[in-house]
C-alpha cells in the first residue's frame, strides 16, 4: 500500500532539515546560505508589491517569507503559488533567447517552494519547483517536476545521516558478479576507477579508496540542489536531486535523478530528447541526446552517449562516443568509438583507443556457471562485424578481430596483431604486426585522430595516444621472444630432434632474422593463445618479427631525438648522457595513463600508509608522474633495446648516430605506407565500379594527392630527415 503522509498546510515548505538532523544553533536554512554564493541582497517586499503580486494571481502563504532584491518587478511574477521562504533576485522587463526559444523574465504559471533564484531569470509553467538555487539568467520552461530531498546525494556513492548502508549507490565494474564495485563520486578520473577495480584482495587499500570517497563529502543533510548561470532546462518531466553546472542545456528529459551534469562556459553538457539517466556522474562537455538510457554511471569529460545507447554499471572515459547500442558493467578508458545499434559490450576493461563494429557481441557468452566471467583489451582493440567472443579473454594492445564467432577463451599476447578464426583449416590464426604491414594509414590516422579530439580542459592524466609507447613497446619485446621460441620448435620438430626452449629460441631467432624463405614449410604455433584443443597458428611470422625489431629501433632513435631536444646543446654530449641500461620494468596503463608497475605499486603502498591520503592527492601522483613520463620512456627504450639486439646504446655514440640515420629511412617508408595502404582504395575495380569515371570519383571521396593527412604525414617526414641531417653534421 502507497504511504501517504498528511501535514498542515502550512507545513508546505518548511522543515527541510528537522530534528536531529539540524544542527544546535542553526536553522534549516544554514547549508542553502552556505551554498547560495550569489551576494544578492534580498529585502522584504513593500505593501505596493505585495497588491501588484496579488492583483496578478500569485498566491504565498506568507508574504513576509518573500524576499527580493532592490531591482525587483513584481510585475513579472503572474500566476504562481510560493511556500516557504523563496527569494528572488533581479527581474528586469527583457526577454531571454535561446536556440529560438524567446522568453520574458519573470516567474510565470509555477509553483515555487523554498528556492533562491538569481537575476533575470525566466520560470514559466514548472508544476513543482523545490528547493534549488538557481543561477542568473537561467531559463525553466515547461517542467512537470524539479525538486530536491534533503538527503540529495547527485550521484555520488555516499550516505547522508541516518541512512543504511543498503541505499548506497555502486557501480559494478568490470565483472557482473559485484566483485570490482567502486563507489562513484565526482571529480573521478580513468584512472581511478582502473586502481580502485583492481587489487580487490588487498582488503586495506580498498578500505582507504572508500574512505577517500566519504571524506570528499559531509553526511549533512539539507543542500540544495543547484542550476549554474545561463542553463537552459525546457520541456522535461522530472528531474529530481540533480546538480546542473553553468551553460548546461536540457532539452525533452524524460527523467534525470540522482544525477550531477557538470558544465562550464568553455565546455558545455547537453542533454537532449526522451534520456532517462539515473544514479551517475556527467563530466563536463558531455553529449546525451535521443532515448539513452544510463543508469549506474560516470560519463568522463567529453564523452557522449546517443541513439538509444544504453550505460548500465560502466564507466565511460573521456573523449568516447556510444551510439544505438547497450555497455554493461565495463570500465572503458578514453577515445572509445561504438556506434551500432546491435554490439553489445559486457564485463569489460577496455584499455581505449578502441572501436567495436556492428554486431559485436563481447561479454555475453560465459564459460562459467555463473555471470562472473571478464575480458581485457589493451589499447586499440577492433572487434571486427559480428564478432562473438568469450569470458575470459585478454589481448594485446591493437589487437584487431576478423569477423567470426570464437568458440574458446583467447589469450592473444602479440601486439598489432590480425586474430582469424580460420574455420576452413580448423585453426586460429594470428598474424602479428598487421597493421604495419596493411593498414598504415588507419593506424596512423587514428592516432593523430585521438590527439586531435581531445577536448580535455583539465587533463590532469596524461593520456597517451601514440601507438609506439612503453605498453606496446613491452608487448612487442615479449611478443618477439614468443615468436623465437614457436619458430625454432617448429624447425627442430620438422627436422626431429630434441630440443630445450633456449635452443629453440637461438635457431628461431636465427631463422626469423634470415626472413620469409628460412622459414618457408615451417608450421608455427603457440601455445595458450585459445582454451581448446585446435591449433592456434602465426601467419607471416618473419614479417611480423622484422616489424616488432624495427618499431623496437624507432622507439630507441624517437626518444634519443626527444632527450636531446629537452636538454638542447651538442648531440656528443647528450648521447654521454644517456641513462645506463637497466632491466626493463613493467608499465601499467592506469587509465590511458602508462606508468611504471614499480610506481604504481608505490602509490598503492603510499595511500595504505597514509602519505596519499586523498583523490587529490591521487591525481598529484598522476601529475608528477607525467612530468617524469618522457625521461622514463627514455630509460625504457634504451633497456628494451639492449634486451632485444644484444647492444648497449648508453654512450655509445657510433651506434646511436647509426641509429638516428637509419631512422630517418624508416620515417619515410612509413610515411609511404601511409600513402600505399590507401592508395589500394582507389585502385579497387569494386570501388571504382560504383563512379562513372575518376572525376566523379574523386569529386565523391576527393583526390589522393590532395589528401590532408598524408600530406601532413609527408612533410613530417621530410621535417624529420632535415632535423636529424642537421643533427648529425
Amino acid at each position: 500500500m502507497n504511504l501517504i503522509r498528511k501535514s498542515p498546510i502550512q507545513a508546505l515548505g518548511y522543515g527541510f532539515i528537522s530534528g536531529s538532523q539540524l544542527p544546535a544553533g542553526q536553522d534549516e536554512y544554514y547549508l542553502r546560505n552556505r551554498q547560495n554564493k550569489s551576494g544578492i541582497q534580498y529585502r522584504h517586499l513593500t505593501a505596493y508589491e505585495i497588491e501588484v503580486l496579488v492583483r496578478n494571481r500569485n498566491q504565498s502563504d506568507d508574504w513576509n517569507k518573500l524576499l527580493v532584491s532592490d531591482a525587483f518587478n513584481p510585475e513579472l511574477v503572474k500566476n504562481c503559488k510560493f511556500f516557504g521562504l523563496v527569494r528572488i533576485g533581479k527581474l528586469e522587463p527583457y526577454c531571454l533567447e535561446f536556440n529560438n526559444l524567446r522568453m520574458p523574465v519573470g516567474l510565470y504559471n509555477s509553483t515555487v517552494i523554498s528556492c533562491d533564484f538569481g537575476d533575470n531569470v525566466v520560470v514559466d509553467n514548472v508544476n513543482y519547483l523545490a528547493h534549488y538555487i538557481i543561477g542568473n539568467e537561467v531559463m525553466l520552461v515547461n517542467i512537470n517536476e524539479l525538486a530536491t530531498t534533503n538527503h540529495a546525494k547527485f550521484g555520488n556513492g555516499i550516505l547522508k545521516e541516518d541512512e543504511e548502508e543498503k541505499v548506497r549507490i555502486w557501480l559494478e565494474l568490470c565483472n557482473e558478479n559485484g566483485g570490482r564495485s567502486i563507489l562513484p563520486f565526482d571529480g573521478m578520473l580513468p584512472g581511478d576507477a582502473y586502481l580502485w577495480s583492481r587489487n580487490r584482495q588487498d582488503s586495506k587499500l580498498q578500505e582507504k579508496f572508500i574512505e577517500f570517497t566519504t571524506n570528499r563529502f559531509d553526511q549533512l543533510r539539507g543542500y540544495y540542489g543547484m542550476i549554474g548561470d545561463r542553463t537552459v532546462v525546457k520541456n522535461c518531466s522530472i528531474l529530481k536531486d540533480v546538480r546542473i553546472g553553468s551553460d548546461a542545456y536540457i532539452k525533452g528529459a524524460n527523467k534525470i535523478k540522482n544525477v550531477t551534469i557538470r558544465s562550464t562556459p568553455e565546455a558545455r553538457t547537453q542533454v537532449g530528447e526522451g534520456c532517462e539517466l539515473v544514479n551517475g556522474i556527467i563530466g563536463i562537455g558531455c553529449r546525451i541526446f535521443y532515448g539513452v538510457k544510463a543508469v549506474r554511471f560516470v560519463m568522463a569529460s567529453h564523452s557522449q552517449l546517443k541513439y538509444g545507447a544504453r550505460l548500465i554499471n560502466s564507466y565511460l572515459g573521456n573523449n568516447a562516443t556510444i551510439s544505438c547500442c547497450e555497455v554493461l558493467n565495463s570500465l572503458i578508458f578514453p577515445a572509445h568509438e561504438q556506434h551500432h545499434n546491435n554490439s553489445f559490450l559486457c564485463a569489460a576493461l577496455v584499455m581505449g583507443q578502441s572501436n567495436m563494429a556492428a554486431g559485436a557481441t563481447i561479454g555475453s557468452n560465459h564459460n562459467s556457471r555463473s555471470a562472473d566471467g571478464e575480458l581485457i583489451a589493451g589499447r586499440g582493440f577492433w572487434p571486427g562485424l559480428c564478432v562473438s567472443l568469450k569470458h575470459n579473454s585478454r589481448f594485446a594492445s591493437f589487437c584487431i578481430l576478423a569477423k567470426g564467432d570464437y568458440p574458446a577463451e583467447l589469450n592473444i599476447q602479440f601486439p598489432f596483431a590480425l586474430v582469424s578464426n580460420s574455420l576452413s583449416n580448423e585453426r586460429l590464426q594470428v598474424m602479428p604486426a598487421y597493421w604495419f604491414q596493411y593498414n598504415m594509414y588507419a593506424l596512423a590516422r587514428n592516432s593523430w585522430k585521438y590527439v586531435d579530439r581531445d577536448s580535455r580542459i583539465d587533463k590532469t592524466q596524461l593520456i597517451e595516444f601514440d601507438y609506439l609507447a612503453p605498453d606496446t613497446a613491452q608487448e612487442m619485446a615479449a611478443a618477439i621472444a614468443l615468436l623465437e621460441v614457436a619458430t625454432g620448435k617448429a624447425w627442430f620438430l620438422r627436422e626431429g630432434r630434441q630440443f630445450s626452449e633456449k635452443q629453440a629460441r637461438e635457431k628461431g631467432r636465427v631463422l626469423l632474422v634470415e626472413g620469409d624463405d628460412a622459414i618457408a614449410g615451417l608450421d608455427i604455433l603457440v601455445d595458450n593463445a585459445e582454451n581448446s584443443q585446435r591449433p592456434v597458428q602465426i601467419i607471416k611470422a618473419a614479417m611480423g618479427y622484422q616489424w616488432y625489431r624495427r618499431l623496437l629501433t624507432e622507439y630507441a632513435a624517437r626518444e634519443i631525438v626527444a632527450f636531446h631536444e629537452r636538454k638542447g646543446g651538442k648531440l656528443d654530449k647528450n648521447i654521454k648522457a644517456l641513462p645506463a641500461v637497466e632491466k626493463p620494468g613493467a608499465w601499467e596503463n592506469i587509465g590511458g595513463q602508462l606508468l611504471q608497475a614499480v610506481q604504481v605499486k608505490y602509490c598503492l603502498q603510499a595511500i595504505k600508509k597514509g602519505t596519499i591520503n586523498s583523490w587529490d592527492d591521487v591525481h598529484q601522483f598522476y601529475r608528477q608522474e607525467a612530468d617524469s613520463y618522457p625521461d622514463r620512456k627514455l630509460a625504457h627504450a634504451i633497456s628494451l633495446y639492449q634486451q632485444v639486439f644484444r647492444e648497449s646504446l648508453s654512450a655509445n655514440n657510433k651506434l646511436v648516430k647509426q641509429l638516428l640515420k637509419d631512422s630517418v629511412g624508416f620515417h619515410h617508408e612509413l610515411s609511404a605506407r601511409i600513402r600505399e595502404t590507401r592508395q589500394k582504395d582507389y585502385q579497387n575495380p569494386f570501388r571504382q565500379m560504383v563512379y562513372q569515371n575518376e572525376a566523379e570519383m574523386d569529386a565523391v571521396v576527393g583526390k589522393l594527392e590532395n589528401n590532408s593527412f598524408i600530406l601532413s604525414e609527408q612533410q613530417a617526414a621530410k621535417r624529420y630527415a632535415r632535423k636529424i641531417t642537421a643533427l648529425l653534421q
